[in-house]
């Protein structure tokens, strides 16, 4: 595992969805950008997953990643809440699929645990850990990093670690 891999991560949600992207060449890592798609409050539910696509589809145009990875859906205790959440996930997977992308999903727990060590940690220690593992994330120069862009950067994180048990399991086979 030696070349270059770009791999784009997202937090999906119907008020914000966020992303992340990351390039892995063996175990290093490295921060290109992160951002956050916030679609306007006004606009109806299918314009709110139009402005979500539209985002998503641009920054794939312009960053070109290899390899994406999702969140998958935690249970909501309100089952609308659930249906909005899936919306934004479908679309979520949608883009990097109608660009030929490969999309891996991750549940929460397994996010959380290949980056802070503990499948129960605050969002506050994921982004801490976040910024210890990509220090460019969130530097004076990127500009402060949202909650949202972290977790979606957690996400890439986690699909590099994955990505890479996955190959090597490959090769030994």
């Amino acid at each position: 595992m030696t070349g270059v891999i770009r791999i784009l991560g997202i937090d999906p949600g119907s008020g914000a969805t966020g992303w992340g992207l990351i390039e892995t060449a063996g175990a290093r890592l490295s921060f290109l950008a992160a951002g956050v798609i916030r679609p306007k409050r006004t606009l109806t539910r299918a314009g709110r997953l139009a402005a979500i696509h539209e985002g998503l589809a641009a920054m794939i145009a312009d960053w070109t990643p290899a390899e994406a990875a999702v969140e998958e859906t935690f249970v909501n205790a309100s089952p609308r809440d659930a249906l909005v959440l899936g919306e934004a996930r479908g679309v979520a997977l949608l883009a990097p699929a109608l660009a030929g992308i490969a999309v891996a999903e991750y549940a929460a727990n397994t996010i959380k645990k290949s980056v802070v060590g503990r499948g129960h940690a605050e969002k506050s220690q994921v982004a801490a850990m976040v910024r210890v593992l990509l220090p460019a994330a969130g530097a004076p120069s990127s500009g402060p990093l949202a909650a949202d862009a972290a977790d979606a950067l957690a996400v890439a994180i986690c699909h590099a670690h994955h990505r890479g048990a996955a190959n090597l399991l490959k090769r030994s086979a």
